[in-house]
Order: C-alpha cells, then sequence, then structure tokens
C-alpha cells in the first residue's frame, strides 16, 4: 500500500468511527425518549439496531488490524490505532446500555408511571453532551478538552445518586413500586455507566497523543 494511501486509510478509519458514535447516540437518544413517551415500537427499533452496531464494530476492527498488519503503524500512528481499537470497545458497550434501557422499556409497558421522568432525561442529556466533546476531543488531539470532559463525570454521577435516593424513598415508603422503582435506577445505571465509558474514551485520546495511560476520572465513584 503507498504511504498516502495509508494516510488515506489510517483519515477513513478516524471518519468510520464517527458514523459508529453517531449511532451510539442516537441509540441513546432514542432508548431515553422511548421511555418518556412509553414508545415501545422504537424501543424495538433500538433493539434491532444494536446489530448494525456490533457489525460495524466488527468492520472497524478488521480495518485497524489489515492497517497494523501490512503497514506496521510505529509511534503515534500505531497509538492512534490501538487507542481506537479501544474506543470500538466502549462504543460497542455503550451501545449494549442503549439496548439494555430499550429492553427495560418493554419490561414496563403500559404499567402506570411512578414518577415524572426528569432527572433521567437530564442524565441522558449530560452524558450525549459529553460523548460529543469527547469524540471532538478525540479527533483534534486535545488532550486539555479531554480532561475537562472527564471533570464532569460527576455531574452525571450526582444524578445517578439523585435517582437513587429518590427511588429509594418510593419503595421504602411503598413496597408495591419496589419493581417499577427497580427498573428506573437499571436505567440511571446504564446512562451512569455510558458516562463512565466517555471518560474512557478521553483517557484514551491523552494516551493516543502522549503515550501514558492515566486514570482522569474525578472521582471514585
Amino acid at each position: 500500500m503507498p504511504r498516502e494511501n495509508y494516510h488515506q486509510h489510517l483519515k477513513g478509519l478516524q471518519d468510520q468511527l464517527l458514523v459508529l458514535a453517531s449511532m451510539v447516540d442516537k441509540a441513546i437518544e432514542r432508548s431515553v425518549h422511548a421511555l418518556k413517551e412509553r414508545d415501545l415500537e422504537l424501543a424495538r427499533q433500538v433493539i434491532a439496531g444494536d446489530s448494525a452496531v456490533d457489525r460495524t464494530c466488527l468492520d472497524i476492527e478488521e480495518h485497524c488490524v489489515q492497517l497494523i498488519v501490512t503497514q506496521q503503524p510505529v509511534a503515534g500512528d500505531l497509538r492512534l490505532i490501538l487507542s481506537i481499537i479501544h474506543l470500538l470497545g466502549e462504543m460497542e458497550r455503550m451501545g449494549d446500555h442503549a439496548e439494555g434501557i430499550a429492553k427495560i422499556t418493554l419490561m414496563i409497558g403500559d404499567e402506570p408511571p411512578l414518577k415524572p421522568l426528569i432527572d433521567i432525561p437530564r442524565m441522558a442529556e449530560k452524558t450525549r453532551e459529553m460523548f460529543h466533546r469527547s469524540l471532538d476531543a478525540f479527533s483534534s488531539r486535545d488532550v486539555q478538552a479531554a480532561k475537562e470532559v472527564c471533570a464532569e463525570d460527576d455531574v452525571v454521577d450526582g444524578l445517578y445518586d439523585q435517582v437513587y435516593r429518590e427511588l429509594l424513598t418510593f419503595m421504602l415508603e411503598d413496597p408495591r413500586t419496589i419493581t417499577r422503582a427497580t427498573r428506573l435506577i437499571w436505567v440511571a445505571h446504564n446512562l451512569e455507566r455510558c458516562a463512565d465509558r466517555v471518560t474512557n474514551i478521553c483517557e484514551r485520546t491523552v494516551y493516543a497523543v502522549t503515550g501514558r495511560i492515566d486514570s482522569l476520572k474525578a472521582s471514585s465513584y
């Protein structure tokens, strides 16, 4: 493969990664919307769409492996490709979390709402915002921006704590709400894990630039 083609393939990898990121972001947005609106058909679409996320991850991983084998990249290029492979795993799991939320929506079905959904959509909005910014930081190799995104993970953790405490209060006051409250806690947990995976993306951004793998998580939550 001529060197100019190699750089085109390297850029192509990053473009493919952004396509995957868009698929995952859309899955998160749609899963929470389905929950909020009790849109069971949309929830089913999110679940069905997870296989496309998985296939895209595999396609990009194969592209990465091909570049490593045929071009034997070194230094920054090798770190970049290895980081992309790592990001694939993080995004695949984020897709799984979105699928999990959609499955919970189907479990809830037409049950009476326990409470208005306020903090869970806020968690989703903040997580997606962090996800967008983490990808911008990765694309521009902006270490400082990656660190700033990680520092905001505490916001999502705080919202999760708030959801957990409120739902626990419901369960203590009326045991009949336990099942419904537990399902919403599962939803919040999936979103909290998505935000944690965003911090992992940021850590890999730092690695791609500096060669160091440091924990950037702002808390030990």
